[in-house]
């Protein structure tokens, strides 16, 4: 479909209540007994402002949405998984919440819009919604697997602990498994800064599913980002090289098992950006810092805000499909952005 054509369909869905209903899920169920959220859509066909470019560094632009939600509540979306090629998606807002959706999307991956958006109040050990309580700050989302199960990782800055959550969320209403034992060097980690960045390795990679945890900023703005390795074969902790001030926001690993990390600045001084970097598998070990391949740099020329989820899923041609999704932080003067890129090797 060319782009005009694409600009038509979604433009007309402007204003759709998206969830209209459940549909039938390709996979296993995914919040059914949540509620609806009403939301506006709008493509953003161009990436870089004023130019036709598809190509930024080593990514694609498919394409991307801004989602404006009736819900305030919907905002702050900071944690992503990508689901069934693509089709679907589990993100989580910073104040606990869960919120699902289908994309309508081109062969190639392209969003044309969402629908059926949902959201649930996430539930803690005890059956309370954990909004109520004080450790809620959810940042990311990562699926892994425990003694050959899946399980849905949740990384929570200020209190830095990780949630561990059945899977598949099927009504939403299921409550926390418990918390992954960490080590005290993320108990210690700086508050408002501290784990931000959460990806479960792949089995059969060299970290054999182990959990890796980043995060957000070091010590001071001068020291590296503090890294680690929880479970797998080598359990320990490494850096990641801070630089042009950057912080870690999310992180997730590719299917060869290099690690793909996404960073964020927002301040006076530069006003916004967005950084992917990338690390071999073979590179993160205890003791290891970390510096990587930049795969793609963004400024304010470009449809970015505050980006703080990234999610890796392969398309029907095994096409390594990268979604990521931004933090309005219920601000009037902030977007809530969902953008794709396919990842060229």
């Amino acid at each position: 479909m060319s782009a005009p054509g694409r600009a038509r369909k979604v433009l007309a869905l402007v204003g759709l209540l998206l969830a209209a209903g459940p549909v039938a899920a390709p996979a296993q169920e995914l919040l059914s007994d949540a509620k609806p959220v009403t939301a506006a859509i709008r493509p953003i066909e161009r990436f870089a402002t004023g130019s036709d470019a598809i190509r930024f560094g080593a990514l694609t632009y498919l394409g991307g949405l801004e989602i404006a939600a009736a819900n305030r509540d919907i905002g702050g979306l900071s944690g992503l998984v990508s689901l069934d090629s693509g089709t679907r998606l589990l993100a989580a807002t910073d104040n606990g919440l869960w919120v699902a959706a289908t994309v309508e999307q081109d062969a190639d991956g392209t969003p044309l819009s969402l629908r059926d958006m949902r959201y649930a109040p996430m539930i803690d050990e005890a059956g309370r919604r954990l909004r109520d309580g004080w450790a809620n700050d959810t940042e990311a989302l990562t699926l892994g697997t425990e003694a050959g199960r899946p399980v849905l990782y949740v990384s929570v800055e200020r209190v830095n602990r990780i949630y561990r959550y059945p899977w598949p969320l099927a009504s939403g209403t299921e409550p926390m498994l418990g918390d992954v034992a960490t080590p005290d060097g993320i108990r210690d980690l700086r508050g408002t800064k501290g784990m931000e960045a959460l990806a479960a390795a792949p089995e059969d990679s060299p970290l054999a599913g182990a959990l890796i945890a980043i995060a957000e900023r070091g010590a001071s703005d001068s020291h590296d980002l503090p890294g680690f390795i929880l479970g797998g074969p080598t359990p320990g902790s490494f850096t990641v090289a801070r630089s042009d001030r950057y912080d870690a926001t999310d992180a997730a690993f590719l299917p060869d098992g290099d690690l793909l990390l996404l960073e964020r600045r927002f301040n006076l001084r530069d006003w916004v950006g967005m950084r992917l970097r990338r690390f071999a598998a073979t590179e993160i070990r205890p003791g290891a810092r970390l510096v990587g391949t930049v795969v793609m740099e963004a400024g304010h020329g470009h449809q970015i805000d505050n980006m703080e989820g990234l999610a890796v899923h392969q398309d029907a041609e095994g096409r390594t499909v990268l979604t990521l999704i931004s933090d309005d932080n219920r601000s009037i003067l902030q977007r809530t952005l969902l953008l794709r890129f396919r990842l060229e090797q």
